[in-house]
């Protein structure tokens, strides 16, 4: 008996993975075949759509030929033979296969994108047609990671912005939202149908119904037609401050050493005023010694900073600031349904003050950063905060303010925030932000100028290596077409997928008015946040000290001018006094002269004594000196007023 051949273990694992290469081509194969059957179905229904409405004569249908099957490509790994030709099945006009990916690229896309947990769908790839077998996703576990929405005005960055907040939405994840041009309030309302809209839809394998998202509505300072948002001066602090202000970098020191001195003093920042008051005190002869004791802060510099504050409020900024300060803990609601609620911050009327908008923004995610406990890696975020128009926030910023935006981007994905910023093009964006991106949805670029080409290049090159020519690609999309990459489950990047996205199912234009005024009086928030406080703050304290420093001033000032008088009067007193005796000494002397000049030679001794002849007793009796002292003081003017 002959004993049994032991196999080869390189043979073996050859015909493994032979068996293994020859599995996946053969599923390859057949999900292309199912997407061609699918686009020439989604084709013929278009048609048919276009006839109904007066496109097409009734009855014209497309014509589609038969194509051959893509033949998957055999390994390098080991020689397999070709499996055998499949029957040749109707597929969409030759432009549908056609597509920069093959059949390989094509199976590699839906491997990228097949994933296990919660997602949201952004659209189906195209590969000259939709081809919507493939669908490209994104884990909503990785939402965190935060990530770019860019393209040309009119690329349709907005829908894109609102199909993702639906969904996330309808997934149990609250969104945060700035509406710049007031056309993402349609979230709010079901979307219309139409049969343009309806081809398109099922052309990338989506079942579009309309539905309308849980809104609230929010404005900036109550200037809108939302619940007031607003945040205190020591709350914005003096970095953001400084941005706004548009401050150099010596400047935005000495207003942080102003914020300083207001806090050990214990003045509230509430809003503008209280700051200008604080200035104005420290530049005041007050204040001045309180100024020398912060060190490096010049009377010149705090002028500046205080004509920037009077010129700022007087731009109507000074209404973004104030009380009740408004916790950024309500954007995290969920409605009762188990839906997220979609909070859109309404700023049509703010347009005007970019940096102010964009500053806030930042803020109100830095206090969420200061706020939320660390989370880890989480099934879903606690928020997504879709940061539009960010181009505005790094335009003139300083170092230390790029150095903070960064490191809130990059520590706050472990709060259980996931941050999209907004914007036209990547290079809107500081590299240090782009490197802390996990998903990109690039809609079309335009290349008009030098500078425009350089950037398309730069794009280009920091996506990972695909079949497309992306240069070329990038400048072809159509409306509602982007180049997507992501970051799977696993933390690396998906494939380059040339997606056409989903419709959004809210309103693609805004609610209107009237629907937008009876939400803001229902929500809850009203009540909490609709009506401004003023309370006593550095304003009303710095008033109060200097007032009474003012009135301490007036009363040592009467004390000494009461003193100056009453040494006046003392002393006018003194000479009078001093001139009445002089005139009473001349007056006794003159009487002592007639008395003298009056007396008789003749003398009457009486008891020892000389007798007083009748002269003498006329002088010296009462009457006489009452009579003579009342004309010696006629003459000489020594009596009394």
């Amino acid at each position: 008996m002959t004993a049994p051949t032991t196999p080869d273990p390189a043979v073996a694992a050859a015909e493994a993975e032979l068996a293994r290469l020859r599995a996946e081509a053969e599923a390859a194969e057949a999900l292309l075949k199912a997407a061609q059957a699918r686009a020439a179905l989604a084709a013929a229904e278009a048609a048919a759509a276009k006839a109904k409405a007066g496109g097409a004569p009734a009855g014209e249908v497309p014509v589609v030929e038969p194509v051959e099957a893509v033949e998957p490509r055999p390994s390098a790994a080991a020689p397999v033979e070709s499996p055998p030709a499949a029957a040749p099945v109707e597929s969409p006009p030759a432009a549908s296969v056609a597509g920069p990916l093959d059949a390989d690229q094509v199976a590699a896309v839906v491997k990228g994108y097949a994933f296990e947990g919660l997602t949201v769908d952004v659209g189906a790839l195209v590969n000259g047609d939709p081809v919507p077998d493939a669908q490209v996703r994104i884990p909503i576990a990785m939402m965190n990671r935060h990530g770019l929405v860019a393209g040309a005005t009119g690329t349709g960055k907005t829908r894109t912005l609102q199909g993702l907040a639906e969904q996330l939405a309808a997934k149990g994840v609250p969104v945060f939202a700035a509406d710049i041009k007031g056309d993402l309030s349609g979230v709010a309302t079901p979307g219309e149908s139409s049969d343009k809209l309806l081809a398109r839809t099922r052309a990338i394998g989506q079942d579009w119904k309309p539905e309308a998202s849980v809104t609230e509505y929010f404005a900036l300072g109550g200037v809108g037609k939302g619940v007031p948002v607003r945040a205190t001066v020591s709350g914005f602090g003096p970095l953001l401050l400084s941005k706004v202000l548009g401050l150099n970098e010596t400047q935005e020191s000495s207003l942080g050493l102003v914020f300083h001195y207001a806090d050990k003093a214990g003045l509230a920042l509430v809003d503008l005023s209280d700051l200008r008051a604080v200035l104005s005190f420290l530049t005041s002869d007050e204040g001045k010694p309180e100024l020398k004791s912060l060190g490096g802060l010049s009377s010149a510099t705090a002028g500046v900073i205080l004509r920037e504050l009077i010129t700022f409020a007087d731009q109507g900024a000074d209404v973004f600031f104030g009380e009740p300060e408004f916790e950024v803990a309500d954007f995290l609601r969920v409605a009762a349904d188990g839906r997220g609620v979609i909070s859109l911050l309404e700023v049509p009327g703010v347009i005007d003050k970019p940096a102010l908008f964009s500053t806030f923004l930042m803020y109100l995610l830095a206090e969420l950063f200061e706020i939320l406990p660390e989370v880890g890696d989480a099934d879903k975020p606690k928020l997504v905060f879709f940061f539009d128009e960010a181009h505005l926030l790094f335009k003139d910023a300083s170092k230390e303010f790029l150095s903070a935006i960064v490191q809130t981007v990059r520590l706050i994905r472990s709060k259980g925030v996931g941050v999209f910023f907004v914007t036209q093009t990547p290079k809107d964006v500081p590299s240090d932000v782009l490197a802390q991106l996990g998903s990109r949805v690039q809609h079309a670029l335009r290349a008009f100028t030098p500078d425009d080409a350089k950037a398309l290049r730069a794009t280009v090159g920091t996506y990972p290596k695909s079949g497309y020519d992306l240069e070329r690609v990038l400048q072809e999309l159509g409306t509602g077409e982007a180049i997507v990459t992501v970051m799977s489950e696993k933390g690396a990047p998906t494939p380059v997928a040339w997606t056409r996205l989903r419709a959004p199912q809210g309103l693609m234009s805004p609610t209107p008015e009237p629907q937008i005024h009876a939400a803001v009086k229902a929500s809850p928030l009203l009540a909490k946040y609709g009506t401004a406080i003023d309370r006593e703050s550095a304003r009303e304290v710095l008033t109060a000290r200097m007032n009474a420093a003012t009135a301490a001033d007036a009363a040592e000032q009467a004390a000494l001018d009461k003193a100056k008088v009453d040494a006046d009067l003392a002393k006018q007193q003194a000479a009078i006094d001093k001139q009445q005796a002089t005139a009473e000494r001349k007056a006794q002397q003159e009487y002592e002269r007639l008395l003298k000049k009056t007396a008789g030679t003749s003398r009457t001794p009486r008891s020892g004594a000389a007798a007083k002849s009748p002269i003498e007793q006329v002088l010296n009796s009462k009457s006489t000196q009452t009579i003579l002292n009342g004309v010696i003081r006629g003459i000489f003017g020594t009596g009394r007023r």
